[in-house]
């Protein structure tokens, strides 16, 4: 189970116009607000755009391939394009996420000192591939840790707590907020969109419906003849 909410893109408008600087090309800027206040790429800043980060069209295919081998230097506007999404996750899951280190930052709800201040309940757990058989032995798990919060609320006692803390699966839901960039994104997609874990598929997917993701993410590292 993976859930996102109050997705927010950020400082596109900043990154195009800084993709612009190298050649002093600013007035042929031609990006605006729409009603609703979401920032529409023109058709010169999006050709801009998909050249610099090396999937051109086939008016720019030499250009692109040039791009495209120099290495992301060429598109470092997409490390300016920034994402923050609640996301609710597995700690199993979590776990190969923190593999992503660089242009990530996250801020978590506490395990360590938050953990017992809540009613054990089998929605806190991804559950939802669970076999017949385990479903059962979960709930017996989160019913031996709801037991054990209730003592450790009187008792305060570290053994009780270390039993919470060493008894609870990888299966236990935890929420952080993400902050990543589109450059961070493109890695992600490319190295996880056929993982067998069914939550980076749900990730992948998530970031398909990002603003322009198909040009500036997906179509990254489409061949360029």
């Amino acid at each position: 189970m993976i859930r996102f909410e109050k997705t927010s893109v950020m400082n596109m408008e900043n990154a195009l116009r800084g993709a612009r600087n190298p050649m002093n090309s600013w007035s042929r800027s031609d990006s605006y607000y729409d009603e609703k206040g979401r920032y529409i790429l023109g058709e010169n800043d999006l050709s801009l755009a998909k050249r610099l980060r090396g999937a051109g069209s086939s008016d720019h295919r030499k250009l692109a391939k040039k791009l495209r081998k120099a290495g992301s230097d060429h598109r470092k506007f997409l490390r300016q394009i920034f994402v923050s999404a609640d996301i609710t996750a597995p700690i199993y899951w979590w776990k190969e996420y923190d593999t992503y280190k660089i242009a990530t930052v996250a801020n978590s709800t506490s395990t360590m000192h938050k953990i017992h201040t809540k009613e054990f309940e089998i929605e806190d757990f991804s559950s939802d591939r669970l076999s017949k058989e385990g479903l059962l032995t979960l709930e017996l798990i989160i019913k031996a840790l709801e037991n054990t919060r209730l003592r450790y609320n009187k008792s305060r006692s570290k053994a009780d707590w270390y039993d919470i803390i060493q008894l609870l699966p990888s299966s236990y839901n935890q929420m952080r907020t993400c902050t990543l960039n589109y450059e961070s994104l493109i890695n992600i997609y490319f190295a996880r969109k056929n993982h067998k874990l069914d939550e980076w598929n749900s990730f992948c997917d998530w970031i398909s419906t990002l603003p322009y993701a198909d040009e500036l993410i997906i179509n990254t590292d489409r061949a360029v003849d």
